[in-house]
């Protein structure tokens, strides 16, 4: 049976039944999700709404949370049950083939901004590489009739990803309420069966990657020497040790900036062993007078020791003139492969460094 939402108001020791009311239009519901998403109770940034598709419908409202999946909400509005999942599964079969770029495009001309900043703006991260690849359909209707909660109970059993929810609209004296009410919880949610391409997946290049240099190392002795490194355990030393000669590598100081681009020049090695050129000969870097710690408590083991990869930069800045906006890359790892279009181009600008080339 539907599930039903009652509310009471305790004045004294006497509850008193709210009695739910019409919206003035389900409309009202549209801009209520528009303007903020997260009534769904996650988080969530629509970045389409009356989108149109190929086969001249609109949909509701597009969203994507924070792991890059979409959202397709579909609004009951007058439609029979049978009529809104039909509707709700047909766009689910057209957002499902929806590449990276496809997905962006759409994001942008509803946003009047780059997707990036966007994203950054309520997630606080730049988007993930992956984008697309789980879906997720939400049926959303001001009341739930038995014959939808059958319809969309039965699809779930058969893992298409879809789920309905209800919002009962009280009013009581000059106040009014949204309450909220899934037909299965989250933990019950299906897994999406959507499948995943590399379309969905940003490319790569084959020659960027990002570094990440922070911690107790100096940028100042980086910069001076030619080199970047990372380790202190097998997180941070496994990528950095990932790095290959020729790689153009793009180095983040964690909460400062983009403060450089070069080209490895060999491959990583311990710290102890490390060597840099200076005045034109090569010298061990232990030798040479460090601002930042490159040591660390077990690093007698490789996992455990300070890895230090030789480059030649193209361009560098100071910490104080570092490079950043909303949306740029970054992660935590210590390396990893740059592919967001969006930050090798703010990046090849900024730096003046040509996009694909060495």
């Amino acid at each position: 049976m539907p599930v039903e939402m009652r509310m009471w108001r305790i004045d004294g020791q006497n509850p008193k039944p709210l009695t739910p009311a019409a919206l003035p239009t389900e409309n009202e519901l549209h801009q209520f999700l528009r303007q903020d998403p997260s009534l769904l109770g996650t988080a969530l940034l629509v970045i389409g709404s009356e989108v149109i598709t190929p086969y001249g419908k609109r949909l509701d409202l597009l969203a994507i949370d924070a792991d890059g999946n979409l959202h397709v909400l579909e609004l009951k509005r007058d439609r029979t049950p049978r009529e809104v999942v039909a509707q709700v599964l047909d766009y689910g079969s057209w957002v499902s083939t929806l590449s990276r770029d496809d997905v962006i495009d759409i994001a942008e001309k509803y946003l009047g901004q780059p997707f990036e900043a966007s994203f950054e703006d309520v997630f606080g991260v730049a988007p993930p590489d992956e984008l697309n690849g789980e879906l997720q359909l939400t049926v959303v209707a001001s009341a739930l009739d038995p014959s939808s909660e059958r319809i969309v109970t039965y699809l779930r059993g058969f893992g298409v990803p879809i789920n309905a929810v209800f919002f009962t609209y009280i009013e009581d004296d000059d106040r009014r309420y949204l309450a909220r009410s899934w037909l299965a919880t989250s933990d019950e949610r299906s897994a999406s069966g959507s499948a995943k391409s590399a379309a969905k997946r940003a490319a790569w290049n084959g020659l960027d990657w990002y570094v990440s240099f922070g911690g107790d190392r100096s940028w100042d002795d980086a910069g001076r020497l030619g080199f970047v490194s990372a380790g202190g355990g097998k997180f941070y030393s496994q990528t950095i040790r990932a790095l290959p000669e020729g790689a153009r590598v793009w180095v983040n100081v964690p909460q400062v900036g983009y403060v450089g681009v070069g080209i490895v020049t060999g491959p990583a090695v311990r710290f102890e062993n490390a060597r840099v050129t200076v005045d034109g000969a090569s010298v061990p870097l232990a030798t040479q007078p460090l601002t930042g710690s490159y040591t660390h408590q077990g690093a007698e083991t490789d996992d455990d020791a300070e890895w230090v990869v030789p480059v030649t930069w193209l361009r560098k800045v100071p910490e104080k003139d570092a490079y950043w906006e909303k949306g740029l890359f970054a992660n935590q790892n210590s390396a990893c492969k740059l592919r967001q279009e969006f930050t090798l181009d703010r990046l090849a600008q900024h730096f003046d460094v040509q996009g694909d080339s060495q």
